[in-house]
């Protein structure tokens, strides 16, 4: 009897056990309170005038606003004494600020914070994004982000906060995971921290327009993956390293207007998947332009603008037939323009010469490219006839710019037409070419020297015939 009951309480523990889990197997799992809070805690800062709690008062994850995503997780759930697997809810992407009518993202307002809340309550969380949410009042990043933060993370995107100030080391923490770096046109200042090279994963460091400085942290060597180095338009310098050269997955190399200077590394010459490298307005000094570019047959655009590379343009081209665009303004350049530009360069779009030393003509070969919507060498010595045709100067109409050349000329049918455009206007008019002798080429002779020429054809006639008979005697 006792047995019996033993069992039967047994039986019943078993059965009220696998029944609870059935029940909780059978629920759509939701988001647990606290992590719900949290979001709430979370908009609220971002934007205040919305009511988001009475907008979203049940689940948040059945019934989201845009830019908050959750996912489901399988993870052990202990019932009483029983532990089994259970599908849980979490969030995973939080992204604030309006980017388009498609992507309507929570708004923020002009004085919008950044709520600690978002370090410490969303380990689940693999994107975090900002969009112009910190543009008056000042924000400033945690010195010390929990080492927990970012574990998950795979995007950190903060795009035009200029409120958002801090440095970098106190916002990159423990990303094993990171894809994505992206901090631009923020108020980020200071060095990169050598820590950067932990984040093996990444694909994308992007850390334009803020107020960095120092140098280009070695620790970027590391970071194999990477398809996008962007760091234009802040305050680094010095020499950048060769070692930049090891990440060959690279596809856009960005180094524009910072302080760099010295040699641009040979190195670079690696990087064989390099479609777009922008290495202008720098300070690097009269090493010419680096002939290791005639090697990279990826390179869709290359722009060295601004720096002081001086020499001459050299006859690399042959190999880089996808190129699209060249930026060579303000460089120094002495020389000629070289044929082999128009040659090989078939698919360019844009052609930056000006404000250089260049001297001679413009290679006829640019006059056919097809392809061409703008092409300025303004402010050189250039001479010479314009070989550009009315056909070739309507299509690219004013992006055509050739004033500063005071040798250059232009024939007055692509002058004076309704295609010129100011710069063509300002050149001289060509000279009509003298052409001695013309009726020995085209035979448009007036009737004197054409009858005096008879004559001498007709002894000539003569002198042969009588050879002839000759022979044949």
């Amino acid at each position: 009897m006792a047995f019996s009951s033993r069992f039967s309480a047994f039986s019943f523990v078993f059965f009220t056990t696998l029944l609870s889990f059935f029940v909780i197997s059978s629920q759509q799992p939701v988001l647990d309170l606290p992590e719900q809070e949290s979001v709430y805690q979370v908009l609220d800062t971002v934007n205040p005038t919305i009511p988001w709690r009475s907008l979203f008062p049940d689940d948040i994850c059945s019934s989201a606003p845009h830019g908050v995503v959750c996912d489901y997780f399988i993870e052990p759930t202990t019932n009483g004494t029983v532990t089994f697997q259970a599908e849980t809810v979490h969030i995973t992407e939080l992204s604030f600020g309006n980017v388009s009518d498609s992507s309507p993202n929570p708004p923020c307002t002009p004085n919008s914070t950044l709520s600690p809340l978002l370090f410490t309550s969303f380990k689940y969380l693999r994107k975090l994004f900002f969009y112009k949410c910190f543009t008056v009042t000042r924000v400033s990043v945690p010195e010390n982000v929990p080492a927990s933060f970012g574990s998950s993370l795979e995007e950190l995107v903060f795009i035009e906060n200029p409120s958002l100030v801090g440095s970098l080391g106190g916002i990159i923490g423990n990303f094993t995971n990171l894809r994505r770096l992206v901090l631009t046109g923020n108020g980020f200042y200071g060095t990169i921290p050598d820590k950067v090279g932990r984040l093996v994963g990444l694909e994308e460091v992007t850390l334009s327009r803020n107020k960095l400085s120092g140098g280009v942290s070695l620790s970027f060597a590391k970071l194999k993956k990477l398809k996008i180095l962007d760091l234009s338009q802040n305050y680094f310098d010095g020499n950048v390293p060769e070692e930049l050269g090891n990440l060959t997955q690279l596809l856009k190399l960005d180094l524009s207007n910072n302080g760099f200077y010295g040699k641009i590394p040979e190195s670079f010459g690696f990087l064989q998947s390099l479609e777009f490298l922008d290495l202008s307005f720098n300070r690097f000094g009269s090493f010419g332009v680096p002939l290791f570019l005639g090697q990279m047959s990826s390179l869709r655009e290359v722009y060295l603008s601004g720096n002081s590379l001086k020499g001459q343009i050299p006859e690399i081209w042959e190999n880089l037939g996808s190129v699209l665009g060249i930026g060579f303004s303000g460089m120094g350049l002495v020389g000629t323009i070289p044929s082999s530009m128009g040659l090989h360069l078939k698919k360019l779009c844009y052609l930056g010469l000006d404000n250089n030393n260049l001297e001679g003509s413009v290679p006829e070969e640019f006059g056919v490219l097809e392809s061409v919507s703008e092409i300025n060498l303004e402010n050189n010595n250039l001479s010479g006839r314009v070989p550009f045709s009315a056909k070739f100067t309507s299509k690219v109409g004013g992006k055509l710019k050739l004033k500063g050349n005071p040798d250059l000329c232009i024939d007055e049918r692509v002058s004076t037409g309704k295609q010129a455009n100011d710069s063509l206007r300002q050149l001289k008019l060509c000279r009509a070419p003298d052409i001695p002798n013309a009726v020995l080429f085209n035979g448009a002779s007036s009737s004197s020297s054409s009858s005096s020429s008879r004559p001498f054809l007709s002894s000539l006639v003569l002198s042969f015939v009588g050879v002839l008979i000759v022979l044949a005697g």
